[in-house]
């Protein structure tokens, strides 16, 4: 399949799932996942009309994003980090990201608060969730959201628009809905201390189960190898 073809029927996919689950056209948004491809390749998308970019390395991005710039000086990208961050890479993305997918601790949103200051910004960010409570994932654990939420409401330069979260691996995506029905229920419960209670972002569902993630009530879903095929980590080592 063509790029063309390939993404348009991932927003078939989203609009149909949209529609099944009752909810409102336009209610999903598609981050497209570029991590471990080219400017080529983003490039390539971009002409297509998609503008929005996940990419999960700070380096990664940051060369990425600079290419892309030098390459198409107007071009209107947003650019979504959606992979952990560590606190001495703050600095090297605030300003330069649409949307950040993963605040996961305390000391990196005042790592984030105190970047932003500097340059009198404000940042758009998503809680990550650790919904499926593996040691090997980061994200905060379900029954501490809220005070986690609460204590980071001091740092004034970070909005909080919602959660996202990673689901368990699993070949059957029903086997996590139960996931994402608990985001969306932890988002509902914490609904009162977001920055926009209208309009709750949850993130959640890629490739394989964006589907089932849409009809628990995802607003943003990553996809990567569905639109951009399979990935080669090996010749991104060095990233």
């Amino acid at each position: 399949m063509t790029r063309s073809e390939r993404l348009e029927r991932i927003q078939q996919d989203i609009t149909e799932s949209t529609k099944t689950s009752g909810r409102e056209p336009g209610a999903v948004s598609l981050v497209a996942v570029s991590k471990t491809f080219a400017a080529d390749d983003v490039a390539a998308f971009a002409a297509l009309g998609h503008l929005d970019f996940g990419e999960n390395k700070v380096q990664e991005f940051l060369q990425k994003k600079e290419e892309i710039d030098r390459r198409l000086p107007e071009n209107n990208l947003r650019w979504h980090v959606i992979g952990h961050l560590q606190r001495n890479k703050a600095k090297e993305i605030v300003g330069k990201t649409q949307l950040f997918h993963a605040l996961d601790s305390v000391k990196l949103a005042s790592s984030l608060n105190l970047q932003l200051d500097r340059i009198a910004e404000s940042m758009d960010c998503l809680v990550q969730v650790n919904v499926s409570g593996e040691a090997s994932k980061f994200g905060i654990d379900p029954p501490d959201l809220r005070q986690f939420i609460e204590s980071i409401s001091e740092q004034p330069n970070l909005r909080i628009h919602g959660l996202m979260t990673l689901a368990s691996p699993s070949y059957n995506p029903e086997d996590v809905r139960g996931e994402f029905a608990l985001l969306r229920q932890l988002s509902e419960s914490a609904q009162d201390l977001f920055f926009d209670s209208t309009r709750v972002h949850l993130s959640m569902g890629m490739s394989h189960d964006f589907k089932v993630a849409i009809e628990e009530g995802a607003t943003i879903v990553r996809v990567g190898s569905s639109l951009f095929g399979s990935r080669d980590y090996s010749a991104n080592a060095s990233r």
